[in-house]
């Protein structure tokens, strides 16, 4: 009996405690509405399968817990604490992305620049509530929605905050159909979200080639802290455009992009043991990265609309709601939004311009913050 009662001691079901239970259930959940309601379920069931993993509750010292030197979980966790994944994640995007509708009518890239205004905001808030200046930076990188991007700075600036910005930042990215409806309707018009916009221009091969080369050396210059990002990014797209590389594009956009995401995913996930994650400073993120993510979808439709002031080919609103830098899905968020007052106005490939240039402003916002805080 008391060799019985020694191995139920040791098994998870001695050591577990309410904290691991409340975060399987968040995980469980989140788990539903990826496979249920398709809310990013690329990125969310790995995640949020990672949290499982994460709360499974072991002994310290066996060499099990991701935060334990020389368990597998831990070199799997070491390309999110020294910025590995991120880059070959935005190899993956650059390789899959059509710059052709930014560059048809670069004016939109205004937009994408506005949206970032969510990050500052927040920093500003979060420096205000007392929290750390690396730490506030961190914060508001969430306002970007862009998973990769709080990632890579938060590694740099505030490590240990990885596991709960990290989540934060794709848990809005998941939630963008939900959280961005209600303010685009909120501080636009009927006519506004009426409004057609004109067909934009033809793009040639040549300029499609050109722009990663050109892009990449303006924006590091610009932000030399955000070249790995930036750096695999344009990469990712001239391996696209060039046409004789399109068996390492291939590669990039789908095998590459997609066994990061699963060791991200997993890892971010496993990354958020109750013991670490649920602590005040953790709901503070939450709250704050909510608010980075409205102030963004709002100051992307406001600025299209202080825009249409100057303007004699008009801009829709809802358009400058897809500056924040969760591709393809704000896009798509303003196509259906735009869909439900007039189906037959098709907005989609408008929103993919400012959609790809919150990618390049968000990683631009990062590089300044980490060479202000670092």
């Amino acid at each position: 009996m008391e060799t019985i009662l020694h191995f139920l001691a040791n098994t998870g079901f001695g050591l577990v405690d309410y904290r691991h239970l409340l975060m399987i259930v968040v995980g469980c959940a989140f788990i539903y509405l990826g496979i249920a309601k398709h809310y990013e379920p690329l990125l969310l069931v790995p995640i949020r399968f990672g949290i499982l993993m994460g709360n499974i509750p072991v002994f310290k010292g066996f060499g099990l817990g991701i935060y334990e030197p020389g368990s597998a979980l831990n070199y799997l966790y070491f390309g999110v604490r020294q910025s590995i994944y991120p880059p070959l994640i935005f190899l993956g995007i650059g390789a899959m992305t059509d710059f052709s509708t930014m560059l048809a009518r670069p004016i939109l890239m205004l937009l994408g620049a506005a949206a970032q205004m969510g990050i500052f905001i927040t920093f500003l808030a979060a420096l205000a509530l007392g929290f750390p200046t690396n730490e506030a930076a961190s914060i508001g990188i969430i306002g970007g929605a862009d998973g990769p991007t709080a990632i890579f700075l938060t590694s740099k600036l505030a490590p240990e905050l990885v596991g709960p910005i990290a989540i934060a930042a794709y848990s809005y990215m998941a939630l963008v159909p939900v959280i961005q409806p209600p303010i685009m309707k909120l501080l636009t018009t009927k006519e506004e979200r009426l409004i057609r916009m004109s067909d934009p221009c033809t793009v040639s091969k040549r300029e499609k080639v050109l722009f990663p080369i050109i892009g990449f050396l303006l924006c590091c210059f610009l932000a030399p802290a955000a070249l790995p990002l930036l750096g695999m990014l344009f990469f990712g797209n001239l391996l696209k455009e060039c046409m004789v590389a399109d068996r390492l594009a291939q590669t990039a956009r789908t095998a590459l992009i997609d066994i990061v995401t699963i060791v991200l995913g997993l890892t971010v996930g496993a990354s958020t043991q109750a013991d670490v994650f649920l602590t005040a400073k953790s709901v503070g993120i939450f709250v704050l990265g909510a608010a980075s993510f409205m102030v963004a979808t709002a100051s992307g439709v406001l600025f299209a609309k202080l825009m249409n002031l100057f303007l004699k080919d008009t801009i829709n609103p809802l358009v400058g709601a897809a500056g924040v830098s969760a591709v393809p899905d704000s896009a798509r968020v303003v196509q259906m939004v735009g869909n439900r007052e007039d189906p037959t106005n098709y907005l989609l490939m408008h929103a993919m311009a400012p959609n790809i240039s919150g990618v390049i402003g968000s990683t631009i916002a990062a590089g300044v913050l980490w060479s202000f805080f670092a």
